[in-house]
């Protein structure tokens, strides 16, 4: 027989954890409350001082859903305007990521007649196929899309290395977005060339009220998807390069790359910064060291670009079970 004593006191405590992981999430960094929470109900499930169920009898379909609902709040913890989505596999992830996107495009659709959307490169493609797939792809008004790339390698469009080609060939060639709402870069360019020729179409599209004016006076996308490298950089802003700290211009450019190619253009943070929402997708083990030290407050930023990310809309990060691993 249950021990009645035993029940109420470890309900009671699960109970008042949930209270302080509630109170955490409103008044500490959202790392720290995924961390306790996790630190809670690794003891609450192993521990011997609480919940030794074979000595004291508690009723563990009853815990089991206190602790649900604990690990519920760790693996998607809320701070202001910060969220992080913990997802058990990369394939979840690409299931929740399409319907966020999908509900924004239908958000911004309604109220503004557009939905403008930035792209990076590398695996943050793939993990959008699930838009191309029912119910999305027959529900999304694909004609309201605006495409745009936070960088570019200084490539041909059908170069391997054009972020460009990887969008097209993933994504864009299986939707009906209109030809003349993609913005690839001008090719044809040099780098420095490319990068103002950039900057003078954004800077028509807001004067054509297709993009809109933050209130930091920079220029405002409904939604940027970005990737993350190991390194901890994102766009083409990379580990301790001066480019991190541009505070003036909306597209510059680069031509000493850590990564090749090495002339590339790219979005500057403020820029990155001022759309109304953001999705940080990283997954893999290979990027859980730099995800850990996304979340360390000691962190200079200028080792790791991805802390500069912080939008005046709202920030979430999409993160799979390995790259969370270290959090």
């Amino acid at each position: 027989m249950n021990n009645p004593f035993s029940l109420k006191m470890s309900l009671s405590f699960a109970a008042s954890i949930r209270t302080l992981c509630s109170y955490s999430v409103r008044k500490f960094p959202a790392e720290y409350t995924t961390l306790v929470v996790r630190c809670v109900c690794s003891v609450g499930l192993k521990g011997r001082f609480a919940f030794n169920h074979s000595k004291l009898g508690v009723d563990r379909s009853r815990l089991r859903g206190e602790v649900k609902a604990l690990s519920s709040m760790a693996d998607s913890v809320r701070k202001k305007n910060k969220e992080v989505k913990v997802f058990e596999t990369e394939e979840d992830l690409a299931v929740s990521l399409a319907k966020y996107t999908a509900d924004l495009s239908d958000k911004f659709a309604k109220e503004r007649g557009s939905f403008t959307v930035i792209l990076s490169g590398g695996s943050l493609v793939k993990s959008l196929r699930k838009l191309v797939e029912p119910p999305h792809v027959d529900s999304i008004h694909w004609s309201k899309w605006h495409v745009f790339w936070v960088d570019e390698r200084v490539v041909p469009k059908d170069h391997p290395d054009s972020n460009y080609k990887l969008a097209y060939d993933e994504f864009l060639c299986q939707v009906p977005i209109l030809p003349g709402h993609v913005y690839a870069i001008n090719d044809a360019l040099s780098a420095e060339g490319a990068a103002d020729d950039y900057e003078t179409c954004l800077k028509q599209l807001v004067h054509c009220n297709i993009l809109d004016s933050a209130t930091s006076g920079f220029l405002k996308f409904d939604l940027t998807l970005l990737g993350m490298g190991p390194d901890g950089h994102v766009a083409s802003l990379f580990p301790w390069h001066p480019l991190v700290n541009e505070k003036e211009k909306w597209v510059t450019f680069i031509k000493d790359s850590p990564k090749p190619p090495l002339e590339r253009i790219t979005f500057t943070f403020p820029v990155i910064n001022s759309s109304a929402y953001i999705a940080l997708v990283v997954t893999g083990s290979g990027k859980a060291d730099a995800v850990h030290k996304a979340f360390d407050e000691n962190k200079n930023p200028m080792e790791l670009p991805v802390k500069m990310v912080s939008p005046e809309g709202k920030l979430t990060w999409f993160l799979d079970k390995d790259a969370a691993s270290q959090l």
